[in-house]
């Protein structure tokens, strides 16, 4: 296999401690089905351009300047030059300022992972004495550097025999949860509907395999893509109708394995085993 490409190349330090290290993606969509627009006529790729919004006229690149909107139709208007003044210089090292419990940062800050392996043979020793050390605390580190053009804070925690670099979100990027939650009513959920509840959980517990879990569009678009090389006919599929309203406790039962209390006496299926009696509604 061919050696990845790193997306970044640096020091790894702390206090009077520093090893060489190498960023590399960990997650990416470069895999994922592409496609190009094309000139439905003449079957030929077509091409973004830059038009002037008043004039309707190509703007060249050399022409082309960032400007920030200060008021309606009137811009701020930056050079490359003066944009490329607030990059923050970058010395290539990823400073550890302190350390943290793995558990301690919301998951919201994450952002993108990384692979943050040694570069250099020289920095192992380094680099493991970190990444044990962060295993036998249960720690992870926050270290800061400067990453595609901005000082980043990054979460470094111990990934089997290396470490994941993780950049965080800004706070100001970040989204209060009550302004998506403050609709939700208080309402308390209890007896035997957050017994069932728990009952249903407990006979779902399981593990994460990633293998599992594909990607529904991207294998019907590769389907897609083939049928129309191999010269078949594309059938749209048919839509699935809505789902009647169902009664919350009685779906709740059946999703546990209880059979309908106000099933007919004459009903001769074998009941489904019911939850241990523990999970059951206590009598009032």
């Amino acid at each position: 296999m061919p050696v990845p490409r790193a997306n970044w190349k640096g020091f790894l330090k702390i206090a009077e401690l520093s090893c060489p290290v190498a960023l590399y993606t960990a997650a990416s969509t470069s895999d994922r089905i592409a496609f190009h627009t094309l000139n439905r006529a003449t079957g030929h790729r077509v091409r973004r351009q830059y038009v002037d919004s008043e004039t309707g006229k190509p703007v060249e690149s050399e022409d082309q300047v960032k400007g920030y909107e200060v008021g309606s139709d009137d811009y701020v208007v930056l050079e490359p030059d003066e944009v490329a003044s607030a990059v923050p210089t970058s010395d290539k090292t990823l400073s550890i300022e302190a350390f943290v419990k793995t558990d301690a940062i919301d998951d919201v800050y994450m952002d993108k992972p990384y692979y943050l392996s040694p570069s250099e043979l020289s920095g192992n020793e380094v680099y493991d004495l970190l990444r044990d050390g962060m295993k036998s605390t249960q720690s992870a580190a926050l270290a800061r550097t400067v990453l595609f053009r901005r000082m980043r804070t990054v979460l470094i925690q111990a990934h089997a025999n290396g470490l994941i670099a993780t950049t965080l979100n800004f706070d100001y990027e970040v989204r209060p949860a009550k302004d998506a939650f403050n609709s939700i009513p208080d309402m308390k959920i209890s007896g035997e509907m957050l017994d069932l509840a728990k009952h249903i959980i407990g006979t779902k517990q399981g593990t994460f395999d990633p293998e599992k879990y594909d990607d529904r569009y991207e294998a019907a678009l590769a389907d897609l893509v083939k049928a129309k090389i191999e010269g078949k006919t594309i059938k749209a599929p048919k839509r699935a109708s809505d789902e009647k309203v169902v009664d919350l406790m009685q779906a709740l039962r059946e999703s546990a394995g209880i059979k309908d209390k106000k099933a007919g006496a004459g009903d001769k299926k074998k009941p489904v085993k019911k939850p241990a009696a523990s999970t059951q509604k206590k009598a009032g």
